[in-house]
């Protein structure tokens, strides 16, 4: 049984490895952005209460589970990006894609630990500050 289910379990890693264009430092520094971003925005709900989410600030289980949605349908824009890349018999869009998605959770977590009281630099402050002014005008 524990060789069927090892079996199992490579074939699965094998084929999610594959389907998203291999696993290297791309794809690792997404998947931990997006589960640093998921966790410091539930800790900030759950013992800060200060979400931006609700109106309470506390934890919602909703929001949870859409920010979950919202994780799962980055990595499907990566497959897309990986099938471009082969498509195209290029081997940059996968990446150019991962780095994008990267940035935008990284900003989320320094917004979610602005929010739970950590000191930030006044330069990374200053920088969010620039990029929410050129969001709002686009």
């Amino acid at each position: 049984m524990k060789q069927y289910l090892c079996t199992a379990v490579g074939v699965l890693g094998a084929t999610a490895a594959w389907a998203f264009g291999g696993w290297d430092t791309a794809l690792v520094a997404l998947l931990i952005c997006m589960g640093v971003d998921y966790v410091s925005g539930s800790v900030v709900a759950l013992v800060f209460h200060k979400s931006t989410k609700t109106e309470t600030g506390a934890y919602n289980s909703a929001y949870g589970i859409k920010g979950l949605c919202k994780k799962g349908l980055t990595l499907l824009f990566v497959l897309v990006a990986v099938q471009i890349d082969k498509m195209l018999g290029i081997d940059y869009v996968r990446d150019a894609v991962c780095i994008g998605f990267c940035t935008n959770e990284i900003i989320s977590i320094i917004e979610n630990l602005g929010l739970a009281g950590i000191p930030m630099p006044a330069i990374v402050t200053k920088a969010l500050e620039q990029l929410q002014k050129k969001q709002d005008q686009e």
